[in-house]
């Protein structure tokens, strides 16, 4: 009996003996504990300096686009309003983009790059061709389906992105190879950019080009093929510019525009005296004396230069403050990105924001030629606000997979196995 008795308490002990052994110390979980918080904290952090911005921005392009159109509205259309309404119904259906993309896992992009581009590159070469193409300003950059117009070189950016990400992500170790790398990359950018480049849109290519670039560096390209193949695309660029008439004509212009003040010369200046007669704070909302048809592009290329003349240099650092805010949030998430396809497709993006925003704001404040690329988020178009806030929706989709994993050993003592 007494044999038995002991026999119970032997076994009964063994469970409880083997469960403390196999429970984690108290300062391991505790660990775990802290870290996951520190990550929802950095992940809420990342998701607020880019959402905040980008709304902040649509709800300044949504008003400014108003206040530049109203005249040239109300002279073409006999509608004050026109520009402000497909602008807002632009605004809404971004936005539901950005949720949807938001809520969608970010490596479904790896799948759908290259189906994404085939599309691009069919409406790119549709845009060109003068039965289904639309033509303005000597550019034939759009496709009219009935009341509605869309810009293909804007969805063009997303997939050249996420194709770039994809086949890089791909690679791994062997982007040190640059002839491996340069197939099928090379084909498929100049590709890309040709179509773009005959449709006369250079700034569009000079931002699809600088966006594959800054992913290349990123993805620890060395840097004497970044280097070789950046002088041969300013070589390009250069012949590009000299060796046509209307864009030698333009770099002229943004070298002196005092020269032809009255031609190529004359947006500049326009932009130059809207931004010169805010001062500090501005004329007042809806107060510009440039949009009663003086400067041309008031609501498109050139709106900054109505927004520095109703809100000021104030309201001209506001802007390019949530710009720079966006792209620091878009270095965070790449940097916390969980793998290099994520890492690679969030540094894309925001170098596609970024560019984009230094190209306008470089045309409009004279610092550099007249291209043509609109402001993000500000600038009227309805394909560049829908893509672009679905862009950012894939940025916040990022962050939110950013960080979710712990360290194995914090991970595997929290659950006991340590």
């Amino acid at each position: 009996m007494a044999d038995r008795a002991a026999a119970r308490r032997s076994a009964s002990a063994t469970p409880r003996t083997a469960t403390r052994v196999s429970r984690p110390p108290l300062h391991v979980v505790r660990s775990g504990h802290r870290l996951h918080r520190t990550e929802a904290a950095v992940r809420r952090r990342n998701l607020l300096l880019l959402l905040v911005p980008t709304a902040v921005l649509t709800a300044i392009g949504i008003v400014e686009v108003f206040s530049a159109s109203s005249v040239y509205a109300f002279t073409t259309y006999d509608n004050s309003f026109w520009f402000l309404e497909r602008q807002a119904i632009y605004a809404a259906i971004g936005m539901v983009a950005l949720v949807f993309t938001w809520r969608m896992r970010y490596e479904v992009w790896r799948r759908a790059a290259l189906p994404l581009l085939a599309v691009s590159v069919v409406l790119l070469v549709l845009a060109l061709r003068p039965t289904t193409g639309t033509a303005a300003y000597g550019a034939s950059r759009w496709i009219a389906i009935g009341p509605l117009t869309i810009q293909p070189s804007e969805l063009a950016k997303l997939a050249l992105i996420a194709f770039t990400a994809t086949v890089v992500a791909r690679k791994g170790t062997k982007v040190d190879d640059w002839l491996h790398l340069a197939l099928p990359l090379a084909p498929v950018v100049v590709l890309v950019a040709g179509i773009v480049l005959l449709q006369r849109d250079l700034g569009t290519t000079i931002v699809l080009v600088g966006c594959v670039l800054l992913m290349l560096f990123v993805a620890g390209v060395r840097l004497r093929y970044l280097t070789v193949t950046g002088l041969v695309a300013f070589a390009a660029s250069a012949y590009l510019i000299l060796g046509t008439a209307y864009r030698r004509t333009r770099f002229l212009a943004f070298v002196d525009p005092w020269k032809s003040p009255r031609s190529a010369g004359y947006q500049l200046i326009q932009g130059l005296i809207a931004l010169g007669s805010g001062g500090w704070f501005g004329l007042g909302l809806g107060a510009s004396r440039q949009k009663w048809q003086y400067l041309p592009n008031a609501h498109t290329d050139f709106i900054f230069a109505v927004l520095g003349e109703e809100l000021g240099l104030i309201g001209e650092l506001t802007v390019i403050l949530l710009f720079g805010l966006m792209i620091y949030a878009g270095i965070r998430i790449a940097v916390r990105a969980p793998d290099a396809f994520g890492r690679l497709l969030a540094a894309g993006i925001t170098a596609w924001i970024g560019l984009q925003a230094i190209v306008n704001l470089g045309a409009v404040t004279g610092l550099l030629p007249i291209t043509g690329v609109p402001l993000p988020f500000v600038s009227f178009g309805g394909s560049a606000l829908i893509v672009s806030l679905a862009a950012v929706g894939v940025l916040a989709s990022i962050a939110r997979a950013s960080g979710r994993s712990t360290p194995r050993g914090v991970r595997a003592a929290s659950r006991g196995d340590a």
